[in-house]
């Protein structure tokens, strides 16, 4: 296992945090969990397409240490977020969504809108330390009823220390959500350790499973108290039950669902998500720290990225014009935000890769 599995492109890529490298073996995925089915017995399609989709939970299951149950697919994170605040209804006096202005501005818009059912929102202090757990404390005011986390923070890829946020949560029985878009499949995650109320990833990036593959978890704890507003068929406790007059809500995460969901993202998702199931994220985990510590060290001062970090490192330096051409012209693929350049080591990278960075690196 390993970069030969990967479909590679002829330029350096490290992108990984925005899109990661679909397998050579995704085709035959999609191939094998959709269009198989639905060309050779499409009187079987619906039941072997629903396979597609338990085999996805139960990769999650594996590979965030839950159980297959508690997920429900979705389609991204931010439909997953607007779901969970319609599904709980607010107290009068305690409201308050917490969030980070370092969040993915998608779940600040989602935030926005969810004032219509009765929510308020207020945003961390700009100056705030995100990994001082102390200044998160006096941010747990009593308003306060539900506090978006983020693992790890695009922009940055600051860390933070989930399992201690959301036990101080708990004390004060504040509801946690989770954000684990920039953490699954390169941090590893344990969610029974974590037992947070929600969380919501996607596979488009660090999992390589491209786009649309987005889940939820929702605690087990807390499913019977949600009542989530955008059902379906799939959300009912029997979708095939056909009574126009009676709904009643799944008795799982699956409540959450929907209607007729797609099936081509989660199969292909499925396929990658067990690739790094067999591969250990506490390996891909450890192959990107080897990497990008390099480019850490060789920044010094120009690095923005802490210690305890994600997988990409963020580099800013005062001659970024002379850095950023120098990377096109060695055929590194990178992005960048305000806070400097992404670039994110996955395990298709190797130390050529780094060196043509380090190589690339103003000398002051």
């Amino acid at each position: 296992m390993g970069p030969e599995d990967f479909l590679l492109p002829k330029q350096r890529y490290l992108l990984s945090h925005s899109v990661g490298l679909s397998l050579r073996s995704s085709q035959q995925a999609l191939n094998d969990g959709f269009f198989k089915a639905w060309q050779e017995s499409p009187a079987e399609a619906w039941p072997n397409w629903l396979r597609a989709i338990e085999q996805f939970r139960s990769a999650l299951a594996q590979l965030l240490n839950a159980k297959a149950d508690d997920f429900c697919p979705q389609s991204n994170l931010s439909s997953g977020f607007s779901k969970v605040l319609q599904a709980i209804k607010p107290k009068q006096t305690r409201n308050t969504i917490l969030l980070s202005e370092e969040d993915f501005p998608s779940m600040s818009f989602v935030a926005q809108q969810a004032q219509a059912f009765g929510w308020n929102f207020r945003f961390l202090p700009k100056d705030m330390d995100h990994q001082d757990i102390l200044q998160w404390q006096a941010q747990l005011t009593d308003d306060v009823a539900l506090v978006l986390l983020t693992h790890v923070y695009s922009n940055s890829s600051l860390r933070l220390d989930i399992a201690t946020l959301i036990q101080h949560c708990q004390q004060q029985g504040i509801l946690t959500v989770v954000d684990i878009a920039q953490s699954a499949g390169i941090v590893p995650i344990d969610l029974q350790h974590w037992q947070a109320d929600f969380v919501l990833g996607s596979c488009v990036k660090w999992l390589c499973g491209g786009p649309g593959a987005g889940f939820m978890w929702v605690n087990p704890k807390i499913v019977e108290a949600c009542e989530p507003k955008d059902v379906g068929w799939f959300s009912h406790q029997d979708p095939f039950e056909f009574d126009v007059h009676s709904f009643r809500y799944h008795p799982s995460a699956l409540r959450f669902w929907g209607g007729t969901p797609t099936v081509q993202p989660y199969a292909i998702a499925a396929h990658s998500i067990e690739y790094f199931c067999n591969y250990g994220v506490e390996n891909s985990q450890r192959h990107n720290q080897t990497l990008s510590q390099q480019l850490r060290s060789a920044a010094g001062a120009s690095c923005l990225t802490p210690e305890y970090r994600g997988g990409t490192v963020v580099l800013k330096f005062e001659q970024q014009d002379k850095f950023i051409a120098a990377l096109e012209s060695k055929n590194i693929q990178f992005d960048q935000r305000p806070t400097g350049v992404r670039l994110s080591p996955h395990i298709y990278n190797d130390q050529s890769d780094i060196d043509a960075v380090l190589d690339c690196m103003p000398s002051k």
